[in-house]
């Protein structure tokens, strides 16, 4: 550990690709500090975008003023506002210039309840927080102003598992097909009994399927 308290080699393990990273992802600690306190989300869910050769991905056109931190170095945030009300953030993972990232789209709250309560309008039970990317992101205080930041630096701090989980499943995205003409993808990676990861949005649960992490 360095003084922040980060692994050194936090950054490099996030320099993977994000099929790779993403198992390793779960159960990570993410913290964001503001003057209003500190809020932390253990992650139990994400989803993988692959870029230009993922139709899904908001680079799957280039470069654009705003996705361009999804080609910058592994580690920061990409966020993005989306339906003309909600923020979500993903973290940008493999080598510079590739444009892939993992989307945040479920976590449980450990540190700061109180304040992510009051960010979230005090919802009725404490495991919908975080359960979802946009109340994920509420919750941690994330908007647009957070876009570029390194989650390895102040006032953010990532803590992966010291031990990878040794039980992951993975599904189709929610809503989001994988490479055109090929079918659905499982890019969608979760912690299996997990009560706040969020809902598959079909109407019915994805198939799922055990895979190494």
């Amino acid at each position: 550990m360095d003084e922040s308290g980060t692994d050194p080699d936090t950054r490099a393990r996030l320099g993977g690709s994000a099929l790779e990273v993403a198992p390793s992802l779960l159960g990570a600690h993410l913290t964001h500090g503001t003057d209003d306190g500190d809020v932390t989300v253990r992650i139990t869910e994400v989803e993988a975008y692959l870029g230009p050769d993922d139709p899904g991905s908001h680079a799957f056109r280039g470069r654009t003023a705003r996705n361009a931190t999804m080609f910058g170095p592994a580690g920061h945030l990409y966020v993005y506002f989306t339906y003309g009300m909600h923020y979500c953030a993903n973290i940008v993972c493999g080598e510079e210039g590739w444009a892939t990232g993992l989307l945040l789209r479920a976590g449980e709250i450990v540190d700061g309840a109180d304040l992510a309560r009051e960010r979230r309008s005090r919802p009725a039970k404490d495991l919908d927080l975080a359960r979802g990317p946009a109340r994920l992101a509420q919750a941690l205080g994330l908007d647009r102003r957070n876009d570029g930041a390194d989650v390895l630096a102040h006032p953010f701090r990532l803590v992966l598992p010291e031990q990878p989980a040794t039980a992951v499943l993975s599904g189709p995205r929610v809503g989001v097909s994988g490479i055109a003409g090929t079918g659905e993808y499982p890019w969608r990676f979760w912690l299996p009994e997990e009560p706040t990861v969020s809902r598959y949005r079909p109407g019915k649960l994805p198939a799922a399927r055990r895979v190494d992490p």
